[in-house]
């Protein structure tokens, strides 16, 4: 039915990435599809990995999970006085847009552009799933993250950060006044939304990101991986050929911007 559908769209092909981790019962239902439907793997839009936390334990039960430097580091920006707003209006995602047009030009990546980002927020906000925070310190925004919640999760996709007054720890007390938020709502899951895998190369450029969420004590998580339902066979390899061709492309380009 899906492919008659996608066939009768002109669709090259359809992507399935299934949200469940891998493990011998998920793995034997994708050997079965891939015989039944001649799935083949495709690129991820998404991690391999991620860090999820479980939430429904108590505060004093998660602080104690931490490590101990993340632990201190967000007592820290608690003392030097970092508030955690919540502020899901236009003036902060002004706020936010800055923040990461900084930092992917500080860290060398691409990302997409203001109008994605734009249509994004919108769209989640009206939908009650999205929410937009920063961290202020003497009146200044040194982070902003947008998070959303589904159902009985709260995912941390997007966040930004500022270079100045990184001493006073803005990310760390960020990531745990969310943890906090999320509880409120009724979450009893936190993803954060990619990380490394389990033996991760301390010279990759994500690995600062990686030991940031692992501080949290959360548990990595593998999942599934991508596949592709193949419509067009001929145009499915000239769409991965010129796909490859555009990253390097784009990652070229983020590199003059740094």
């Amino acid at each position: 039915m899906i492919k008659a559908e996608a066939e009768k769209r002109g669709a090259i092909f359809v992507k399935f990435e299934p949200n469940e981790k891998i493990n011998t019962e998920t793995e034997k239902k994708i050997i079965a599809l891939e015989k039944e439907f001649n799935f083949v793997k495709g690129k991820p839009l998404f991690t391999k990995y991620t860090f999820q936390l479980d939430i429904s334990k108590s505060e004093e039960e998660l602080l104690k999970n931490m490590h101990q430097k993340t632990r201190y580091n967000l007592r820290l920006a608690e003392k030097r006085g970092v508030e955690i707003i919540e502020d899901s209006s236009e003036v902060g995602f002004e706020d936010y847009w800055k923040l990461m047009e900084e930092t992917t030009k500080r860290q060398g990546f691409f990302a997409h552009g203001k109008e994605y980002h734009c249509k994004m927020w919108q769209t989640m906000t009206e939908s009650g799933m999205g929410h937009l925070f920063k961290a202020v310190y003497e009146g200044k925004t040194l982070t902003a993250w947008m998070v959303f919640i589904l159902n009985d999760t709260i995912y941390y996709p997007y966040g930004a950060s500022s270079n100045e007054n990184r001493e006073v720890m803005a990310s760390n007390l960020m990531m745990w006044e969310v943890i906090r938020y999320g509880k409120k709502q009724g979450c009893r899951l936190f993803d954060m939304w990619g990380s490394l895998g389990p033996t991760p190369d301390i010279k990759d450029p994500w690995y600062g990101f990686h030991k940031f969420k692992q501080g949290y004590g959360a548990e990595l998580v593998e999942f599934l991986g991508s596949f592709d339902l193949v419509v067009k066979p001929t145009l499915y390899k000239l769409y991965g050929l010129t796909d490859r061709l555009r990253w390097v492309g784009l990652k070229l380009l983020a590199g003059l911007r740094k």
